[in-house]
């Protein structure tokens, strides 16, 4: 008699119920041991897809600046000089870049600029605030002047709420100007309205022209209180120029 012979999977008959739960919790534990870097791989990918949108697309592109603190300039003025095309990825935008591009107009003394999500540029500006009033040599217009001596801004009239102070070449790096201005930032209020016009050929040849057609011959930017001092009791004697460049021996003509 012939015998068959027949393959069967035996593992369940054979196999202890101990084995099979041994094995049922390696599963598990390879499973939760897998599970971290599964989510952390899904995050990644999650994150590739999110920046190649962002990045990349117009999804989240600029569509409005809104520019804040403008006065002596205007907003289109600040839209163009921050030169951010209509669309451009937001997160892309450098705003160290645009801050330098809008801090280039004159009037502009500080800049900052931030993203409003999801399609926002936000500009805000400090403008400079004028201390002086600088006649151009031709009489036909005035250069305002912030405290650091940076022209900004040319008016057609002086402006009367502003002394004026006559300057050869008013900016940061001019020596004469850096001196007019300490001398004017320290005169009292008694000088102040005396005064028509702070003259500054040199930082050491500065003098006050008042009002009344006198001099006050001031010579360089130090000792400025007690110059002062000295000038306010002169003022009160007779004489068309007063010499108080140097305080402990003036003179009067």
């Amino acid at each position: 008699m012939t015998g068959h012979w027949r393959l069967v999977r035996a593992w369940g008959a054979v196999a202890p119920d101990s084995v099979r739960r041994f094995a049922r919790r390696a599963r598990r534990r390879r499973l939760r041991a897998a599970a971290p870097w599964l989510a952390i791989l899904g995050v990644l990918a999650f994150l590739a897809a999110l920046g190649g949108v962002l990045g990349f697309t117009s999804v989240c592109g600029v569509r409005q600046i809104d520019v804040r603190g403008e006065s002596l300039v205007t907003a289109p003025e600040v839209r163009t000089a921050a030169a951010v095309a209509a669309g451009a990825p937001l997160v892309r935008v450098d705003t160290g870049l645009v801050a330098r591009r809008v801090g280039s107009l004159p009037p502009v003394r500080a800049v900052s600029v931030t993203r409003r999500w999801p399609d926002t540029l936000v500009i805000t500006i400090a403008e400079r605030s004028a201390v002086a009033a600088v006649p151009l040599a031709d009489g036909t217009a005035f250069v305002m002047i912030d405290e650091t001596g940076t022209p900004f801004r040319t008016v057609p009239q002086r402006p009367e709420a502003l002394p004026l102070v006559r300057l050869a070449t008013p900016s940061t790096a001019d020596a004469a100007t850096r001196a007019g201005l300490t001398v004017l930032q320290a005169l009292p209020p008694e000088l102040l309205e005396s005064l028509g016009t702070l003259v500054a050929e040199a930082s050491t040849r500065i003098r006050l022209e008042l009002t009344d057609g006198r001099v006050v011959v001031w010579g360089d930017a130090t000792e400025n209180a007690a110059k002062a001092r000295v000038a306010l009791v002169l003022l009160g004697r007779p004489g068309t120029v007063l010499d108080v460049s140097a305080p402990t021996l003036v003179t009067v003509r």
